[in-house]
């Protein structure tokens, strides 16, 4: 029960209806307020760590999740305003504060409203619980008796608004995960296709990105990166850049190397401009060479993902049996927008800006690296321009905290270049997968094996640049998006959606990988999707069978069957064997499908790619995709709908065309040139049908439609001219070379 302290104000009677008002302890504050300000819990177990009330009515909402241009703030806005019965425009979101919101773990894995929005919308739930409760005994009614409408309790002729309950106030309330939430079938926003609220600032330039943050008195750096990925700093030359206007100082603190100016340019001059020595380095593996390196790499350990019957013995005993090796190339994240921070110290006290989809985490490494207490740093986000997973983000931070401390702790801003991005964010890393499966005599899959090559810690620690070139400067890890402790999930992911009698799927943990590695949108899953649709596909060609039909036989979940039932009827799917022929003319066109179940995220998906494929330059177009998604219940259709429409056109272009390029040294595909994306004349018609089940829970759609590109592609291929494409990316050279192959 709510422990309200009432005022001398009393209860005031007004025109029949009881208005009740409470002054208690509070003030909602600003997202970028400063130490100053009232302690606000951030118990993630706490009402008060999620939500307040204020005078005038307006909740706010307090989410470690962050909005990365995906459309969570319109979600989670949705949740509290129809878990409390508040117009929409009464709810604003605070997100991604340290002193502020509840750490909720990193934004990624498609959970932040499968697990983030869940906590929010039960201790939403629990204010309302509490609030019916007070609001029924001053009105003498049991709560079933209650009205609650647009923030307005209701009854026994009386009324009484959330404000005039608790306005500035505080619940101190433990969230009770027994409170009711509401029922799906009274749901007025929960389900509906509410614009974007962020979309009429973004579409008319008014938007503040990170990019655009500016704060009095900033200072401008830049950091001067080694020629070599584990090249030492050997010399520095500060005369070079004495003549460069504006520049305030050099900054050298073991192998870390930058420069602070009054202006972006005349940092962008002075770093350009510097002289510096660097020690020879070529520790990369041999990129033409890049799969035995992988396979020669120590495995440090073995995560058996599933264990049905006995693989090896139905195996050897099955009288067909097929395999193939699927690759996935090292490739960056791409954002448009290059990294972007800027950091302030003072009174010992460090404050970070970024676009950090993690800043709990980045709090905890400023604070290792720059060996201050915990309490001493705090971390805001502010939406950058896409991230996608663990880019350079918390680098550029730890770029500015040490420019920041060399300049005696006035604000610096770091901005990372083009070649800054492409050549030292943390990379996806090469991943490998060997398959082999048993037939019987009628058709039938009787043994399943894979083995998934990958680094070891899924999710584990990535240390910031500056903390590893700096002398003795350490780096806290970054915690995984579930906890530590928790699964690998690109292993994890590399289990099937088939029920199969003999299955035996292993992940072998790599003790090391060529470069610093996170995590690309959908990691794992899109490469193990990719490997396990291309060989369910392979299975049926073996066997003359229709690759639909092939799935359906094998697939006992009837989430799963109705969604490839829908997908067949969306695509108009014909019921055929692949290939559609032999190759008669210079374009072929062919269709092919992808399906996959995700995990952490229980998000069924599954999409028919049409492309033509020019045989002569060996080009792939892709002309439309076809996309059947599952993820429960749904918040805001038109939500969905844009993330599916990101993940497909994203995963086009990281199938088509993406790859990191490097020599022994360091990247060398620095540009959009060596790194290219799709372009917009490039870009497939997406067309998308959603499965709502509003009684289950939501779960993700940030990634998991991702996942099916790449074999959908590559089977499409295989349906137009009968070859195999095993290696992301499919580019026209990789499609020549199969054609010549065949």
């Amino acid at each position: 029960m709510l422990d309200f302290v009432s005022t001398r104000r009393g209860i005031l009677k007004t025109g029949g209806a009881l208005v009740v008002t409470f002054a208690l302890a509070a003030k909602p504050y600003s997202a970028l307020a400063q130490s100053s300000a009232p302690k606000k819990t951030v118990a993630s177990d706490e009402v008060d760590g999620f939500l307040s009330i204020g005078t005038d009515g307006q909740v706010t909402v307090y989410s470690g999740k962050v909005d990365l241009g995906t459309g969570l703030r319109t979600a989670l806005t949705q949740i509290v305003a129809e878990e409390l019965d508040v117009p929409i425009d009464r709810v604003r979101l605070i997100q991604g504060d340290t002193a502020l919101t509840p750490d909720q773990g990193v934004t990624a894995a498609s959970l932040s409203i499968q697990k983030g929005g869940m906590q929010i919308r039960q201790a939403a739930a629990t204010a309302r619980k509490a609030l019916a409760e007070i609001a029924a005994k001053r009105f003498g009614v049991a709560t079933t008796e209650l009205r609650i409408e647009d923030g307005m309790i209701k009854g026994n002729g009386m009324s009484v608004s959330y404000a005039g309950l608790i306005g500035d106030g505080t619940f101190s309330l433990k969230i009770d995960n027994n409170a009711p939430t509401k029922n799906p079938a009274t749901y007025k926003v929960v389900g509906k296709s509410v614009a974007r609220l962020d979309i009429p600032e973004k579409a008319t330039g008014r938007f503040s990105f990170m990019h655009d943050f500016r704060v009095a008195g900033m200072l401008y750096g830049r950091v001067v990166r080694p020629l070599a990925i584990g090249a030492s700093l050997e010399s520095v030359d500060e005369s070079s850049v004495s003549g460069v206007p504006g520049l305030l100082k050099v900054v050298r603190e073991g192998n870390f190397l930058g420069v602070v100016a009054t202006t972006e340019w005349g940092a962008i001059q002075a770093a350009r401009t510097l002289k510096a020595t660097w020690s020879n380095w070529e520790g990369l593996p041999d990129r033409a060479h890049l799969w035995d390196y992988v396979r020669a790499t120590r495995i440090k350990s073995d995560v058996v993902t599933s264990n049905v019957g006995d693989s090896a013995k139905a195996l050897s005993d099955a009288p067909k049996r097929i395999s193939a090796t699927y690759d996935f190339a090292v490739q960056t994240h791409g954002s448009i927008g290059p990294s972007c921070a800027v950091v302030e110290i003072k009174d010992g006290r460090i404050t970070c800006w970024s676009a950090s989809q993690a800043t709990q985490s980045l709090r905890r490494q400023l604070a290792a690296m720059m060996d201050v207490p915990l309490d001493d740093v705090h971390c805001l986000y502010i939406e950058g321009s896409g991230c996608y997973g663990r880019n350079g983000h918390e680098d550029a931070a730890g770029d500015a905290a040490l420019l920041s401390r060399a300049m005696g702790g006035r604000p610096v801003r770091v901005q990372w270049m083009r070649a800054d991005e492409h050549g030292w964010d943390p990379k996806g890393p090469p991943t490998l997968v060997d398959l082999r499966a048993g037939v019987d005599a009628e058709g039938r899959i009787t043994a399943w094996e894979s083995d998934f090559f990958i680094p070891e810690d899924g999710f584990g620690p990535v240390p910031l640049i500056a903390a590893t070139l700096a002398a003795g400067a350490p780096s806290a890890p970054i915690t995984q998006p579930y906890g530590h402790g928790s699964p690998n999930v690109m292993a994890t992911n590399s289990a099937i959606p088939y029920n199969l009698p003999n299955i035996k799927t292993v992940a072998h943990l790599l003790a090391e990988t060529p470069f610093r590695w996170s995590w690309i949108r959908s990691p794992g899953r899109m490469q193990n999707a990719f490997a396990n649709e291309c060989f369910v596909d392979e299975l049926a060609a073996f066997i003359g069978a229709d690759p639909l039909d092939l799935r359906l036989g094998h697939l006992k979940d009837p989430r799963g069957a109705d969604l490839l039932r829908r997908l067949a009827t969306l695509a108009r799917w014909k019921n055929r064997p692949s290939p559609r022929s032999p190759a008669q003319s210079d374009v072929m066109v062919g269709r092919g499908i992808g399906f996959a179940k995700d995990f952490p995220s229980p998000t069924y998906v599954g999409a028919v790619a049409e492309i033509e494929v020019d045989r002569r330059s060996g080009e792939i177009r892709v002309q439309r995709f076809f996309v059947v998604h599952d993820c429960g219940q749904i918040i805001n259709p038109d939500g969905v709908r844009n993330q599916i429409e990101g993940n497909i056109i994203q995963t086009v272009s990281r199938t088509l065309k993406e790859e990191v390029l490097f020599d022994r040294s360091a990247v060398t595909s620095l540009h959009w040139a060596t790194y290219p994306i799709l372009t917009f004349p490039e870009v497939p018609d997406v067309i998308i049908e959603l499965i709502d089940r509003p009684t289950e829970t939501p779960s993700g759609a940030g990634e998991p439609a991702a996942a099916v590109v790449p074999a959908a592609i590559s089977n499409a291929v295989f349906d137009a001219l009968g070859v195999r494409l095993r290696s992301v990316p499919f580019t026209p050279a990789k499609v020549l070379a199969a054609i010549e192959g065949h």
